[in-house]
C-alpha cells in the first residue's frame, strides 16, 4: 500500500513537471510575440488585445471542462492572480520598449522564480535536497539562456513604432537599460504573485480562478487604457502579434494552474520560469540569432535543473 502511494506521488510530481514545462513553452512563445508587438505599439494596446484573447481562451476551456460554482476564496485568489499577471505583462512590455529582451526578460523570470520559492518555503513546503539543488541551478540558467541577446529587438522586425526609443547616445542607452532593469524586477514580483495566487486558489473550483482572473485583468487594462486615452488596438502586424500573445499565454496559465496542484509551488513556479529558454530558441530558429556560449551554458544548466527537480521530487 505504501509503495502504491509512493508511486502515485511520483506520478503526480512527474505530471506537474511536464505541465510546468509545457507552461514554460507557452509563456516563452507569448514572451517572444509580445516583445515584437511591444516594439510596434504601446504596452497598453498590446495588453488590451492579449488580455481580450486570453479571456476568450479561458472561457472556452472552462465551458469544455466544466466545474461547479466557485467558492469566494478561489475567485478572490484568481482575481489577485489575474491583476498581478496583467500588471506584470504591462511592466514587461514597457521594459521591452526601453531595453533589450536580455534585460527585462531574464530579470522578470528570476524574480518570479525567486519570490515563488520564498513563498513556498514560508507556506511550509520542504523540497528535497536534490530538488532544492535543481531550484538553485535554475536561477543562473534563466540568466544564462537570455545572455547576449542585446541586438534582438533591432533584428526582429525593424525599428520601433509609436514612439518607441531608438538606440541614441551611450548615456541614453544606459538610462534605458536601467529602466529595463526596474521594469523587469517589477514584472518578476507581479508574476510571482500570479503564481502564488493560482496556487492558493486551490483546485476545487475547476478553471474558475483562471477565468475570473483573466476577466478582472481585462477590466483592469481597459480602465488603464481609458484613463491614459489609449483605448484602441495596435495596428496591422502589431495587432496580430498581440493576439498571438494571448493565444499562447492563456493556455500556459491554465497548464501552470493545473501543474501547481500536482506539485510544490517552489518546483512548478521555477520550472515555468525557465520560459526565456523557449524565447531564445524561437529567436534562434525564426530570426537566426546565434547561440552564444552563455546561452548554451544556460540551456545545459536548465536541463540539469529540471532533471534534479524531477529526480528529487520523485524521491
Amino acid at each position: 500500500m505504501h509503495e502504491c502511494g509512493s508511486g502515485l506521488a511520483a506520478d503526480a510530481v512527474v505530471l506537474a513537471i511536464l505541465l510546468a514545462l509545457a507552461a514554460a513553452a507557452g509563456y516563452g512563445g507569448s514572451d517572444y510575440t509580445a516583445g515584437l508587438a511591444a516594439r510596434r505599439a504601446s504596452a497598453i494596446r498590446v495588453t488590451l488585445v492579449s488580455e481580450g484573447v486570453s479571456v476568450a481562451v479561458a472561457g472556452v476551456a472552462l465551458a469544455l471542462l466544466g466545474a461547479e460554482a466557485p467558492g469566494l476564496r478561489a475567485v478572490a485568489w484568481g482575481g489577485v492572480a489575474g491583476l498581478a499577471g496583467m500588471s506584470g505583462a504591462l511592466a514587461l512590455y514597457v521594459g521591452y520598449r526601453h531595453a533589450a529582451f536580455s534585460v527585462a526578460g531574464p530579470l522578470s523570470a528570476v524574480g518570479s522564480a525567486g519570490f515563488s520559492v520564498l513563498a513556498g518555503l514560508l507556506l511550509g513546503e520542504r523540497p528535497t535536497a536534490l530538488a532544492l539543488t535543481g531550484i538553485v541551478l535554475a536561477l543562473p540558467a534563466i540568466v544564462g539562456v537570455s545572455a547576449g541577446a542585446r541586438s534582438a529587438p533591432a533584428s526582429s522586425g525593424g525599428p520601433p513604432e509609436d514612439g518607441a526609443p531608438g538606440d541614441g547616445a551611450p548615456g541614453a542607452s544606459r538610462r534605458r537599460t536601467e529602466l529595463g532593469v526596474i521594469y523587469g524586477l517589477v514584472a518578476g514580483a507581479c508574476f510571482a504573485l500570479l503564481f502564488i495566487g493560482l496556487d492558493e486558489a486551490g483546485s476545487g473550483s475547476g478553471l474558475w480562478p483562471v477565468f475570473s482572473g483573466q476577466v478582472l485583468a481585462a477590466v483592469g487594462v481597459i480602465c488603464v487604457a481609458a484613463v491614459t486615452r489609449d483605448l484602441r488596438p495596435p495596428e496591422a502586424r502589431g495587432g496580430w502579434l498581440a493576439a498571438l500573445t494571448g493565444l499562447t499565454g492563456a493556455p500556459a496559465t491554465i497548464l501552470y494552474f493545473i501543474a501547481t496542484h500536482h506539485g510544490l509551488l517552489a518546483v512548478t513556479a521555477v520550472i515555468t520560469s525557465l520560459y526565456p529558454a523557449v524565447t531564445i530558441l524561437l529567436a534562434r530558429v525564426l530570426l537566426g540569432e546565434r547561440l552564444t556560449a552563455f546561452r548554451l551554458g544556460g540551456l545545459v544548466l536548465a536541463a540539469a535543473s529540471v532533471s534534479l527537480i524531477a529526480v528529487g521530487g520523485s524521491g
